[in-house]
């Protein structure tokens, strides 16, 4: 695992699931970190078992910009830069059929997974611009290029997001900064269980428990690419469904 000692990270969405795995791998590679959700007590609690002068947690609604701005704020105030910012809010409902869904479920949906990812590359990149360097990863999804029964939302979030990052490395690659995407695969995490109790049947609703990888894959694979690996992934989606990815995070012989 990288070296991440006196980095600085902020994780979204890090109650549960693959950001509160994310926020674990980090701060066990030396990094301090910053842990945003609306969940308050699960947070705390997190931040608590990292140790409060490695962890701060920041009660946020990534929809709302003035609010990631001021978590990146504090997180200045507190440790004096930001060095990795990890989109990974999100969320999988309403899962239906398009012409059945919900407009205002659709659109919040929307809020979450693609404005709270812009959000956050808002408010963080001119911090970053103005220290030289940062690195800035978005949780995609093989979704964002595969439409998937049910999951209109979902896919056009994350479609949306993969040029997000597309051209967040385009603008910012010059500055310093490296953006880039990680895709996991299906994770064992609470949105499995919120899929398989669906109405709408799809290939991921038919997969099994087993079936997906644990959210300490994911998480590793996000140190990784806040490490070194990252030079060579700016503006890519990488996959964790790769083979040779799993071999260089070190999750396979």
């Amino acid at each position: 695992m990288s070296d991440l000692t006196g980095k600085v990270v902020l994780v979204t969405g890090a109650s549960r699931g693959i950001g509160a795995a994310a926020a674990r791998a980090f701060a066990d590679a030396g990094a301090i970190v910053g842990l945003i959700a609306r969940s308050k007590d699960e947070i705390a609690t997190l931040a608590g078992e990292l140790g409060a002068d490695r962890a701060l947690a920041i009660t946020c609604d990534i929809t709302r910009f003035w609010e990631v701005s001021a978590a990146v704020d504090a997180m200045i105030q507190s440790f004096g830069r930001l060095d990795v910012l990890v989109n990974n809010a999100g969320v999988i409902e309403p899962i239906s059929p398009l012409d059945e869904t919900d407009p205002e479920a659709w659109g919040q949906l929307i809020d979450i997974n693609l404005k709270g990812a812009f959000h956050g590359i808002r408010a963080a990149a001119p911090v970053m611009k103005r220290q030289g360097a940062g690195t800035i990863i978005t949780i995609s999804s093989g979704a964002a290029s595969r439409p998937i029964e049910g999951w209109s939302a979902y896919c056009a979030s994350k479609a949306g997001a993969k040029m997000l990052t597309e051209a967040a490395d385009l603008e910012l690659r010059g500055q310093g900064l490296r953006v880039m995407g990680l895709s996991p695969g299906t994770v064992a995490t609470d949105m499995q269980k919120v899929i398989k109790s669906s109405d709408v049947d799809n290939r991921v609703r038919q997969l099994e428990w087993d079936d997906h990888i644990p959210p300490e894959w994911p998480a590793r694979a996000l140190v990784w690419m806040a490490g070194p690996a990252g030079d060579d992934l700016c503006g890519q989606e990488v996959s964790l469904r790769d083979e040779d990815v799993r071999r260089a995070v070190g999750l396979v012989d």
